[in-house]
């Protein structure tokens, strides 16, 4: 990464954050102003600088929010879950709610329409959807199982962060979790008898 200096008014020569800064900066406003008060001109206050300066670190606002995505849903080193893919299944969408968690809107940043361009996340999601095929379902439908537990967490974690008394007080945050994890099991239950109907569908003999 790379530094860059620029005058902002009163021509005081500042330097620019490096990217991984600016980005740092992104999130902590994000967390101050919300999502929809995010603009590149108030992150360029925030740095005392031009908001020409920051195409530099990001060409666009896109560029910017990938990466904020990227950041907000990168894996903090827990090690992963072992056993039975219902278990791991289960056990990534509660660590990816609770990701999203840790930041204002975060489950709302996500569902923008942008998705990270690195290599690990991609693969991790193939990983994903090749564990499941160990329940018995294809391809497709293994994809389709992967694609509707990740959209109830963060449809779910949208819908708490929105609501007025949010952050909640701990012993909101304990009932929210458990209406969480009850439609997860719910929704894994689901999967799990859709996935032996189509295993015994394939066992019938032919006529």
């Amino acid at each position: 990464m790379f530094t860059l200096t620029t005058r902002v008014p009163g021509w005081q020569t500042v330097r620019v954050s490096r990217r991984d800064e600016v980005l740092h900066a992104a999130l902590d406003l994000l967390d101050e102003v919300g999502l929809d008060a995010l603009t590149t001109r108030r992150l360029a206050e925030r740095l005392g600088v031009q908001p020409g300066a920051l195409y530099r670190h990001f060409p666009s606002k896109r560029a910017l929010l990938t990466a904020m995505v990227e950041a907000v849903t990168m894996d903090d080193g827990t090690p992963a879950a072992s056993g039975r893919w219902d278990e791991m299944l289960r056990s990534g969408a509660m660590e990816y709610r609770n990701r999203l968690l840790r930041h204002r809107d975060g489950a709302r940043l996500v569902a923008t329409g942008v998705r990270p361009d690195q290599a690990a996340a991609q693969q991790g999601w193939h990983r994903m959807i090749a564990m499941v095929r160990g329940s018995g379902l294809d391809q497709a439908g293994a994809m389709a199982a992967v694609d509707t537990v990740f959209a109830y967490a963060n449809g779910f974690t949208i819908e708490e962060q929105a609501r007025s008394d949010f952050p909640p007080t701990p012993a909101q945050r304990a009932e929210r979790d458990a209406a969480f994890h009850t439609g997860l099991a719910l929704i894994l239950t689901g999967i799990t008898t859709t996935a032996s109907a189509r295993a015994a569908q394939r066992a019938e003999p032919t006529p």
